[in-house]
This record gives structure tokens, sequence and C-alpha cells, in this order.
């Protein structure tokens, strides 16, 4: 478990406030859900069909989750991911567009980040940056890929500022209205 406190001038945060540790997302999936959906502005409709895809995510082989928990118990962001693996569905969707960038190689031997969500009470104070380095850190993997809505936004600054680049952009998820970037970074990642 690392006690967390915020970042130099930002809202201070005592090291009590905020543990990352392990997080048993298929019993907390809801409240990590809910955590998502105000973080993403997601409806009902869209926490269902995710519900699923996460339950079945945690079943792949490497897949493992942290969180952020308030000292009273409660999920201030999670992240979850597993070791790439071509055959999964989201590997099969962006592996044409890298393939066009000379970029597929990043599919292999590459951790990626499934989900990374904070609440947005608890964003601009250093936990998703403590959420992703610290589930990277232990990474057998020479290398961490993500993908992320392609625009900038502070989830993207946080991304570059831990050496992630951009592999390929505009990349198109069936049923989903935003174009997406692919970013892959070498670790372990950057520390400030």
């Amino acid at each position: 478990m690392l006690r967390f406190p915020g970042q130099p001038g930002q809202d201070p945060l005592t090291p009590d406030d905020i543990v990352i540790g392990p997080l048993d997302l298929a019993t907390r999936i809801d409240e990590a859900l809910n955590v998502q959906a105000v973080a993403f502005g997601l409806g009902a409709d869209e926490i269902a069909v995710r519900r699923q895809i996460v339950l079945r995510h945690l079943t792949f082989p490497g897949a493992r989750a942290l969180g952020a928990t308030t000292a009273d118990g409660r999920l201030a962001g999670f992240v979850y991911g597993m070791p790439n693996d071509r055959a999964h569905w989201w590997s099969t969707v962006v592996e044409p567009y890298l393939r066009g960038r000379g970029h597929d190689g990043w599919l292999d031997d590459s951790f990626v980040i499934t989900e990374l969500h904070v609440h947005p009470d608890f964003q601009n104070r250093g936990v998703g940056r403590a959420l992703i380095t610290t589930i990277t850190d232990s990474a057998v993997q020479p290398r961490s890929i993500l993908s992320a809505i392609d625009k900038e936004s502070p989830a993207r600054g946080l991304y570059r500022s831990l050496g992630y680049e951009d592999l390929v952009v505009r990349v198109l998820f069936p049923s989903a209205p935003k174009p997406y970037v692919v970013m892959g970074a070498p670790l372990p990642l950057r520390r400030r």
C-alpha cells in the first residue's frame, strides 16, 4: 500500500487521505464504474455495457487493478490493465492504424492501461499519476500502451508527462462517437 500525499502547489492531502493499493475490482465494480461515469460522463446504458467488459477483462491472464481509497473507504479512482494480447478486441481495432504508421510492434510485449479514472473531486492532486506509475512499476513488459480520446486534455497531458507519445491519432472504435489516440511509453515511466 502506498500512502499518498498531494503534489506540491496543489491542494494538500495528508498522507492518510488517499491510499493506493490492490483493488478487488470485481467486488467493487459498481463503485468503480460510478467513478468512471462521473469522470467520463457516461450514462446508465454505457455503464451496463462497460460492466460486462470489465468483468470479462478481469479473467484475462495478468489482469490487475489498483484503487485510490479515501480514509473513509470511498473509491477516489482506479486503474486496471494487463499484458497486451493481439487477440484482444482492443488490439484488433488499433492494429491496422498502428501498422499503417509502422508502430504495430508496440502491441507485443506491452502492458496496456485499459482504464484509468479519477473522481473529479480528487483530480489534479496526483492521484492519476500515482495510480498509473504504481501499476506499471510492477509490469514485467518493457513498455506500456493505452488509448485516450484524441483531444488535448489533462489526461493526455499527464500521459505525456510520464513519457507516453502519440503512436497514432484519429483511431475510430466501433460505436465510439469520438476518435482516439493510441499512446506508448517505455517502462519505467518518467518521473517528475
